[in-house]
């Protein structure tokens, strides 16, 4: 671009500032700041009291967990007479449950060891019959009111909420960021649109070097030529930081995927996600939250292998992640939440699977959790025509990490004041 030259919305376009990657709408920066609808010209500034040092991740379990097989109630006789088949045998029993509390008598599916370290570790809690009223057992229907916290209507996303509501000013390009072909709708908010991507080498610049730092300020920026003949304070200005940020976020996160992460991760799709995270985060960069998932939790038929399949690659993955934060010494800064859309039923189907139900268990992960059983199993006798009744709403566990980690107000992003739950310390 040459001096002067007024940086129109057509000539932003036409000198590409695009990303080569797998961008899940079109990028803030374009939608808003190519319109003129923000005309600020300082990166995010944070409101006071926002905790910039915390980040949260979330980790979805797509197709609905059977909350039964991972928290196993082996102490109740009716698990055993639902489920003759799928039933996972008690603690002493060959491949029983790992032992979380005898007294009530619940415990881990055996192949949940990376969470048992986790829990005895002081690194997880797990909050029991996560719901909420009038359930959906739709997965788009049950999906959406989890990612929007919205029982009824159509809403933008509570994380996307969240982001809206902690920044001000112009938005942050990497505010959030999610690991795969798309960004769910919980990331979406009216002011911010996410970062998706599932191959980092993808994710890069395409338009024209531009030779400044977002580090320095404007001035110096002048001095450097990166805006020379731009007015501060002018939308142009702004649209050239704009540029600037874009190009900086994706050469940082490339860099970033290069470097050897500090332990060994195995091998499976979730953990590849995690990993990326993990350089991000261990890179330092000022994204607040996460997001990755992993499918397949809709277990119709065949469920006991498959499932088992699927509870080792979830607990081995964030086992790997959270020695990951602590070898890098950002444990303490991040808090991971895991929960899937629905639970299944408690009677096991004719096809060895179960299918579409309720309340499940969901987990909060990190150094700050309070570690344990937190909550109410729900009953296994009295249901709702044959589904558990939810002890917990998700909104208290979404209030809890809003109010206590991220330092937000939860009553005005949920739309409604929840009870918090003692998750996390201090």
């Amino acid at each position: 671009m040459q001096p002067n030259t007024p940086l129109t919305r057509r000539i932003f376009l036409q000198q590409g500032v695009t990303l080569a990657s797998l961008v899940a709408t079109v990028p803030w920066f374009l939608e808003k700041s190519a319109l003129g609808m923000l005309s600020a010209d300082s990166r995010v500034t944070s409101q006071a009291g926002v905790r910039e040092d915390r980040i949260l991740v979330v980790v979805q379990l797509g197709g609905g967990n059977d909350g039964l097989n991972t928290i196993v109630p082996y102490g109740s006789d009716d698990y055993y007479r639902q489920r003759p088949q799928l039933a996972i045998p008690a603690p002493a029993a060959n491949n029983g449950a790992l032992q979380l509390d005898s007294t009530i008598g619940i415990g881990l599916h055996p192949n949940l060891t990376g969470f048992k370290e986790l829990v005895d570790s002081g690194r997880m809690a797990i909050v029991q019959g996560v719901g909420y009223p009038n359930p959906n057992r739709s997965h788009f229907a049950s999906m959406d009111i989890w990612h929007t916290a919205k029982s009824q209507g159509r809403s933008n996303g509570w994380i996307g909420r969240y982001v809206d509501n902690a920044c001000s000013g112009s938005p942050q390009a990497d505010a959030e960021v999610a690991i795969g072909r798309t960004a769910p709708l919980a990331m979406f908010g009216d002011l911010h649109k996410p970062v998706s991507f599932e191959n980092a080498k993808l994710f890069q610049w395409t338009g024209k070097e531009l030779p400044a730092s977002l580090e320095l300020p404007y001035e110096t920026m002048n001095r450097a030529g990166a805006l020379e003949g731009v007015a501060a304070g002018s939308q142009a200005a702004f649209l050239m930081r704009t540029a600037l940020d874009a190009q900086l976020s994706s050469d940082r996160i490339r860099a970033a995927m290069d470097k050897t992460p500090l332990v060994s991760y195995p091998n499976s799709q979730l953990s590849s996600q995690l990993k990326s995270i993990g350089a991000m985060i261990r890179d330092q960069m000022k994204t607040r939250v996460y997001y990755a998932s992993i499918g397949g939790f809709d277990t119709h038929g065949g469920q006991a292998g498959a499932h088992g399949n699927l509870m080792r690659q979830v607990g081995d993955a964030l086992l790997a992640f959270q020695n990951d934060l602590k070898a890098q010494g950002n444990d303490s800064r991040v808090v991971t939440l895991v929960f899937s859309e629905f639970g299944r039923r408690v009677k096991q189907n004719a096809s060895g699977g179960t299918d579409h139900g309720t309340a499940a268990p969901m987990f909060v992960i990190g150094a700050g959790v309070n570690a344990g059983v937190h909550g109410t199993h729900p009953s296994m006798t009295d249901l709702d025509q044959g589904d558990l009744k939810f002890t917990c709403d998700f909104r208290s566990v979404y209030a809890t990490v809003l109010d206590q980690w991220m330092d937000a107000p939860s009553k005005k992003i949920l739309g409604a004041a929840y009870p918090t739950l003692k998750l996390l310390r201090g």
